[in-house]
């Protein structure tokens, strides 16, 4: 199944230039208005999610590191072992694996993730994300769909089986 390798290389393609984008075109944490609710607005990000850890001295940013790097060789043996029928969890595994590089490189590169998508509601804002995270998020949503449908399936076999005893 490594086929899926591609839609991973292109999630984090499109991150990176998007986040390339973003860099050369907007001003640092200035929001640039798309519509109510929605703004473009840089920011980075040297902690994880919600900004955890960023006010740490630096050491986080190797932390988070080596943990996207493992994380990321897990899921391509997972991938790779997983059979031909299994497309939904390889598409899942994939775009979680595309998101983790694409913020994996620019925490080696830069010492911070790039972010500039801002969603709002009102006053207030969730906080800036990118297209690796939503990929990410995407994956895991996907992931959770996947789990259910497999269980349900399982499910399904375990009752049809004791019709077919009975």
């Amino acid at each position: 199944m490594l086929k899926w390798l591609w839609l991973s290389v292109l999630v984090a393609a499109l991150d990176l230039a998007t986040k390339a984008i973003a860099s050369h075109y907007l001003v640092l944490y200035q929001p640039v208005p798309v519509f109510p609710g929605f703004n473009w607005t840089l920011a980075h990000n040297s902690g994880a999610a919600f900004s955890f850890l960023s006010s740490e001295s630096g050491w986080q940013r190797w932390f988070f590191s080596v943990i996207a790097l493992v994380v990321s060789i897990g899921i391509t043996i997972w991938i790779k072992r997983l059979k031909p029928t299994e497309t939904w969890l390889a598409v899942a595994l994939a775009l979680v694996l595309g998101g983790a590089v694409g913020n994996l490189w620019d925490r080696v590169t830069l010492g911070y993730v790039v972010d500039f998508i801002d969603v709002y509601y009102q006053q207030s804002h969730w906080p800036a994300f990118n297209l690796a995270d939503s990929a990410i998020s995407v994956g895991a949503v996907l992931l959770i769909i996947d789990s259910l449908r497999s269980r349900h399936d399982e499910d399904g076999r375990k009752k049809q089986s004791r019709k077919g005893e009975v």
